[in-house]
Formats: structure tokens, sequence, C-alpha cells
């Protein structure tokens, strides 16, 4: 009754949570699905979404769904249908509402946050077409298909995920300009990131080195580097890395600040790879490094990358 008031009288903005019975989710009226001032929509809980076909949202711009129900495998791309206007979605799926086949097909789209964390989830795959979209976030620790059509305006990515293949994934964000990734995945050679300034990686995974190395080597442009364990991620220790034959050109060329956030412990596969890149950064201005460390045990590794041979006599190392 409430909705269907607020509804009459023009709503702008809709936010419910609500928490029941999961068998017995809460079902929206249906005259929530035409309400033609609807600008945001943000729905958490036992909520089913059941879309009719005559569902029209030609105002609603912003889009939460986190933890609802689907009545079928059709009824988010038919919601998403109807929303010529929609800029910002967000999808996290949670154990038990999700459809077969996940299609993302929203041309006007500019910001999408995908989360796909529980590895039960009966889910083939899914499917992106947002051509406009600037900036995306995927959380997706499932082995499923995906098709991702090119993203050319791109802005920004953070990627957390534990697929196999991360081929078209990559391909289709090679535009982005800041770029955060974790992949349990190895990424092939020959992606190149033309406009990349910005890279995130983290370390918990056993073979991080050498997917840091073979992003450093895709960007050619890159200014800032951080090294880091993204919320909720443990280090796995990381395997000795295989010191690259050339320096990547970001390193030579381009790269001004390093910020290492992971928790510096100075172990041998994290010092060389501190020292490689101070050896070879020619433009780096500022390199900070974060240790929770007892302080005597801080100045030893201080002293011991403030000693090794830097290629920037300007760079500035700082030691947190």
């Amino acid at each position: 009754m409430w909705i269907g008031i607020a509804v009459s009288h023009c709503l702008r903005e809709l936010e419910m949570l609500y928490e029941s019975d999961p068998a017995k989710p809460f079902v929206l009226p249906s005259n929530l699905y035409a309400c033609k001032s609807l600008v945001v929509l943000k729905l958490d809980g036992d909520i089913l979404l059941d879309v009719p076909t005559m569902a029209s949202l030609p105002s609603l711009k912003t889009m939460n769904l986190q933890s609802v129900r689907y009545s079928s495998d059709k009824t988010l791309p038919l919601l998403l249908s109807k929303c010529p206007l929609l800029e910002d979605l967000v999808l996290d799926l949670c154990e038990d509402d999700t459809p077969r086949y996940l299609g993302v097909v929203v041309p006007s789209l500019q910001s999408l946050s995908l989360s796909i964390l529980y590895n039960n989830h009966i889910i083939d795959g899914f499917v992106l077409t947002t051509p406009a979209l600037k900036y995306f976030k995927l959380m997706d620790y499932n082995e499923h298909y995906c098709l991702i059509e090119n993203m050319p305006n791109l802005i920004e990515a953070y990627l957390d995920v534990d697929c196999p293949d991360i081929k078209n994934l990559i391909e289709s964000i090679t535009s982005v300009k800041r770029l955060s990734i974790c992949s349990k995945a190895m990424l092939d050679e020959g992606f190149v990131f033309n406009q990349l300034e910005h890279l995130e990686v983290c370390l918990c995974m056993e073979h991080s080195s050498n997917q840091l190395f073979r992003l450093l080597k895709a960007s050619s442009n890159l200014k800032r580097l951080d090294i880091s364990l993204m919320h909720g991620h443990v280090s796995q220790g990381m395997d000795d890395w295989n010191q690259p034959t050339t320096v990547p050109e970001c390193i030579l060329s381009s790269l001004q600040t390093l910020n290492w956030s992971a928790e510096y412990t100075g172990e041998p596969q994290e010092r060389d790879i501190a020292v490689y890149i101070l050896k070879h950064a020619l433009h780096l201005k500022t390199a900070t490094i974060k240790s929770s460390e007892l302080e005597v045990t801080k100045s030893e590794m201080l002293k011991e990358l403030e000693l090794s041979p830097r290629a920037s006599a300007a760079c500035q190392l700082m030691f947190e």
C-alpha cells in the first residue's frame, strides 16, 4: 500500500530492504514497473521481481538489486530493456536468486557493478553489451562462460576474478585508464593497454609477481603502480619471479609513483621486485613502502632499499 501511494504521488526514489521468510518473498506491486517519474530504485533482500511485459521506467537512471529474486531467466533482461536512460547498475547475486542466464544489454549504461561470489551458483554464464560504460566492477568466483563486448569508453575497472579463462574479459577493457586486478588465471601475452595510467595489482596469488610484470609489459604509458592486497584477500606467498630479459617500457619512460601497500615484509621475492623497479625507473618521483613490521625491522628494510641502486636521483623513498 505504501509503495502504491508513493507511485501515485510521482515517486522519484525508492530504497527498500525487506528480510522475511525466503520461501515467501515480497512481490512488488505491478504499478511500480510503470512509474514514469522513478529515477532511483534500490532493492535488497527477499523481494521477488516479476516484471510485466507492459513495464516502462523511462526516467530510471540508478538501479541497485542486491540479493533479490527473479521470477524467471527473462526477468532481468526484460526489466533492463524497459529502462532506456539507465546509467548506474549494481547487481549482487545471492545463492538462491540466480537466473541461469544473465544478460546485461544496456546501451546507455555508464557504471556497472556485478558480484557473483558464491561457488554453488547455478549459472551458465553472462553476456554484457554496454558500449558506453565508464566504470566496471566484477567480482566473480565461478567457472562459466562470459561474453563481453568491447568497452571503448572505459575509464576505471576493478576485477576480482577466479575464473580459469579471462581472455575475453581482458580484451574488452584494453582502453581502460585505471585498473585494479586480482586474477587466478595468468594473463596471456600480447595484450596492450595503451591508455592505462594507474595500475593496482593484488599480491595474494602465488603467481602475482609474474602477473605484475606481464601487466607492466602491456602498459607502456603507466604513471602509477600500486602493489596491494584487495579487501579480504590474504597473501599465499609469492613464487620466485622470472626477471624479464627486457625492462618494461613504462618503467623506463613513464612510471612516476610506486605505492607498496600490501604490508611489505622484506622477503627475497618482494625485495627483488622493489629493487628492480627502483633500479630501472628513470622518472620515479616517489616510492612509498608500507609495512606492519616492528620499527627496528622497518629501519633495516628501509636501509636495505636506500642502499640499492636508483635510476632516478629525484626519487623520494618513504617507509610507513
